[in-house]
């Protein structure tokens, strides 16, 4: 192998050779710029423990893995596929002779479930670990058991520059080897607050700014996705300087023009890079002196209560922002620009989130049931979310890949042949033989980029057409519908690809007008049906609500299939769909159409509805009146709609709310067995004390006929009924002869309004509950206004009532008032009727 110049990594090669002698398992820690990518594989290769067998290497990305495989390669004098190849996506350059193979991580994790031996494979690469990808945590964990159970000979090395080495040395037991880097310092400017306004604004000045002062060396711009790049790259375009060109870098680019944006410049220009976190590690950009970060990146994170995935732009973490100023330093001295604050520096994370926090885990889900093991069965570096691999095998299970027993079935086994995400591999292989090409045309347009230019389109069929029309008659196709040739040709490439693995016969002839049947293959759940109300408005099979814009030409359409969707607000916003009629979701998932019989209260026509119901998940297919509906379930449904709106939703009485405060009173003096009514305790028991006298109720007419002191009473067991009258009366005589009623409120003590004149002579405050509680006593003048409140009548008379006789007997001159209420003779008359008539009425 030729060798120019030594990297810094060289020097720890020994002790990591010697580590890998002796341990199975060992985590290189080496940071950006030491060589580790290209000059580890090499240098193990001869090792006597190695026996001849192969290297393989994952890379996360597909451009690392051409240029890492590239680079040893010309090390050798050979091109990739000597003895050092590469397998990635659409492109195997691999043969007999290589014994180093880069290859990206979901190869890995495939060729694991087809040949778990790893036959002929001594050691197993991990590089840039850190970004802690999905496929790179399954494939680990599946490496770690066969290590265990099949190849106790098997090595794993983990990579990466910024890691949390000795964390993860301490899980997997393994010895930690650290490298030393290049000491090239990078000079870091930072903005003085944090920026307003547009992000590419904002980088596309700092871009001017750093050209000017830095007058050598190319530079690499960070931004968090494609749409920035475009905006910041037409924001460069009009005002830089004649030498500078502009190189966008991201992961949907063809390959020839992502490697067109690594190369060095030409001799006496210079070029900028405006790249997402795909150049953050691995990559060397020939002649990087100066980062421009904007300190943002794109994640996606999945949400099990939607079972969605949409992308969220994030801050950076400390260790991702010391990867992106490395690029500066890798090959001399550098400046990177920083454009946010010291303070906001300081509170970074240390490390990102790894993707198996925040991923759909269907995929997974599907790859474990294939592997024959429940997550439990795996040593993980940080264990998948209960909640997302909970949604993802629900996904499986809609999909027919799993049991209920969460095993793989025949379904399942040919959705896992194919390099896709289950839904999509079910699209292809669930469609007929005639549709099986327009299911991969499908399948390759949702997992491309984009192939319409402005991606406002909602009508999918639109992108079906346009990619036909790309196929017939190339960019002045694909023009005619707005669509970028470029992605189609991406689309394409995936599509030949699918085609070719489903045995779908090229020379078919899609109708897009099967667009929504076969997209429902793949999103049974997101089957769509428009709701009365509102045109623009549908329900998701899932029970998730979705709006669609109203310019939409699919708007009002009674069914889609809803293939995009922005999950923000209440209702998600439907970005794609196609449409799809009643009789395809008759016949395409009949079998999980259920037919039951539904008694609910609406609210809106306030009566009970019973229906015999047709539903797909929470889609109601049709329905037809119920006419000999289950009294028992009517009942409940009464009963539900009464705990919904809460018990002052019952016709209330005065004489049921009297007679709850009465048995009220009782219980908190006498105790047991006088029942709990209190509102708490009867909105909790519905069931047992109000469900018998709901029998016949089913409006809320004939709710609000109810008699509530009717069922209170009948909580009563004998002889409570003839016991309530005696302990707490309703009326009580005074003595004056007449009976008044005594007031029954709860939370208040019993009360008796009655005219001072009425209880001349009576000294004691009368009582009820067998004397333990005395009365409230609300004295009222001849006008029956309040005089007086007391529970000491004694003390009224004695001490109150000289005051308040000479207060009233002036305002009231026709009644008594007098001078020892003690032993006058109570009444309700006047003077002069007392003098005709007696003070009281004849008994």
């Amino acid at each position: 192998m030729q060798t120019k110049n030594p990297f810094p990594v060289d020097s720890s090669i020994p002790e990591l050779a010697t580590a890998l002698a002796t341990q199975r398992r060992v985590v290189l820690q080496a940071p950006p710029g030491a060589g580790k990518t290209t000059r580890v594989p090499p240098a193990l290769l001869d090792a006597d423990w190695l026996a001849g067998q192969r290297i393989l290497m994952l890379e996360p990305r597909r451009l690392a893995a051409r240029a890492a495989a590239a680079f040893m390669a010309r090390q050798y004098g050979e091109e990739p596929g000597g003895k050092v190849g590469y397998q990635v996506r659409f492109e195997n350059r691999i043969s007999a002779a290589t014994r180093i193979e880069v290859v990206t991580e979901g190869i890995l994790a495939r060729r694991l479930q087809s040949d778990p031996e790893l036959t002929g494979v001594g050691l197993v690469i991990f590089d840039e670990f850190h970004e802690r990808h999905l496929h790179s945590d399954l494939a680990l964990a599946l490496c770690l058991e066969v290590q265990a159970s099949l190849r106790p000979d098997l090595r794993l090395l983990i990579m990466s520059a910024t890691l949390d080495g000795e964390g993860i040395g301490q899980r997997l037991d393994a010895p930690l080897v650290k490298s030393e880097g290049r000491a090239w310092p990078v000079d870091l400017h930072y903005l003085p607050a944090e920026p307003v306004g547009p992000l590419w604004e904002t980088a596309a000045t700092a871009v001017r700014r750093a050209l000017a002062e830095q007058a050598t060396g190319d530079l690499l711009l960070f931004l968090p996705g494609s749409g920035e790049i475009r905006r910041a790259t037409d924001r460069l375009k009009a005002d830089l300087p004649p030498d500078v060109e502009l190189h966008p870098l991201f992961g949907d680019m063809p390959l020839a023009a992502q490697a067109a944006a690594i190369e060095p410049a030409p001799a006496g220009r210079r070029k900028v890079v405006l790249a997402t976190n795909i150049a953050e590690s691995s990559l060397t950009i020939e002649g990087v002196r100066v980062v421009v970060d904007c300190g943002w990146a794109r994640e996606p994170r999945f949400d099990p209560r939607t079972g969605m995935t949409r992308l969220e732009t994030v801050r950076i973490s400390r260790a991702s922002a010391d990867q992106r100023a490395g690029r500066a330093g890798r090959l001399g001295p550098g400046v990177c620009y920083r454009l946010w604050s010291e303070a906001t520096q300081r509170g970074l994370i240390p490390f990102g989130r790894p993707e198996i926090a925040s991923a759909d885990l269907a995929p997974l889900a599907l790859e474990l049931a294939q592997w024959g093991a429940r997550e439990s069965d795996l040593i993980w570096m940080d264990p998948p979310p209960a909640g997302a691999m909970a949604q993802g095998r629900e996904l499986l299970q809609s999909l027919g890949a799993i049991d209920h027993n969460d095993r793989i079935t025949p379904v399942g086994q040919r959705m896992a042949r194919l390099p896709l995400h289950p839904r999509l591999s079910h699209l292809i292989g669930a469609a007929e033989p005639e549709e099986t090409g327009l299911a991969c045309d499908l399948a390759a347009l949702l997992s491309e980029r984009d192939i319409l230019r402005q991606a406002r389109e909602c009508d999918f069929e639109q992108r079906v057409s346009a990619l036909l029309a790309f196929r017939r008659d190339g960019r002045r196709g694909a023009d005619a519908y707005g669509a970028d040739s470029g992605a189609c040709r991406q689309v394409e490439q995936a599509a030949r690809q699918w085609r070719r693995l489903a045995g779908a016969d090229k020379g078919d002839r899609p109708d897009p007008g099967a667009t929504g049947r076969l997209l429902a293959l793949a999103y049974p759940d997101r089957i769509a049906q428009r709701r009365d109300d509102d045109p623009g408005r549908y329900r998701l099979a899932n029970g998730r609500g979705a709006r669609l814009d109203g310019a939409c030409p699919l708007a009002g359409r009674p069914y889609l299939v809803a293939v995009a969707l922005d999950d923000a607000g209440q209702d998600a916003r439907i970005q794609a769909a196609a449409a799809i009629e009643a009789t395809d979701v008759e016949a395409l998932y009949g079998d999980r159409i259920e037919t039951f019989e539904e008694v609910r209260w609406d609210e809106a026509v306030g009566r009970v509805v019973a229906r015999r119901v047709r539903r797909f998940g929470q889609l109601e297919l049709d329905s037809e009146r119920l006419a000999d509906a289950d009294p028992e379930r009517i009942v409940d449904a009464v009963l539900a709609a009464i705990r919904a709106a809460g018990l002052e939703s019952l016709p209330w009485s005065d004489e049921a709310r009297t007679l709850q405060a009465r048995i009220g009173l009782l219980r908190a003096h006498l105790g047991d067995p006088w029942p709990d009514l209190s509102d708490e305790t009867l909105a909790a028991s519905l069931e047992q004390w109000l469900r018998p006298h709901l029998y016949g109720v089913r409006s809320r007419q004939e709710l609000a006929r109810l008699n509530l002191a009717e069922a209170l009473r009948a909580t009563l067991e004998w002889p409570l009924p003839q016991q309530l009258d005696e302990q707490a009366p309703l009326r009580i005589r005074v003595p004056s002869g007449h009976d008044r009623p005594i007031r029954y409120r709860n939370g208040e003590p019993p009360a008796l309004a009655v005219k001072l004149q009425e209880l001349f002579g009576l000294a004691d405050t009368p009582r009820i509950a067998g004397g333990r509680v005395p009365l409230t006593v609300e004295l009222l003048s001849p006008a029956g206004r309040p005089v007086q409140i007391t529970t000491d009548l004694a003390s009224f008379w004695s001490n109150t009532y000289p005051e308040v006789k000479k207060e009233l007997k002036g305002r009231y001159p026709k009644h008594p008032w007098p001078d020892d209420p003690w032993n006058a003779p109570a009444t309700a008359r006047t003077t002069r009727a007392m003098k005709r008539h007696g003070p009281n009425e004849s008994r």
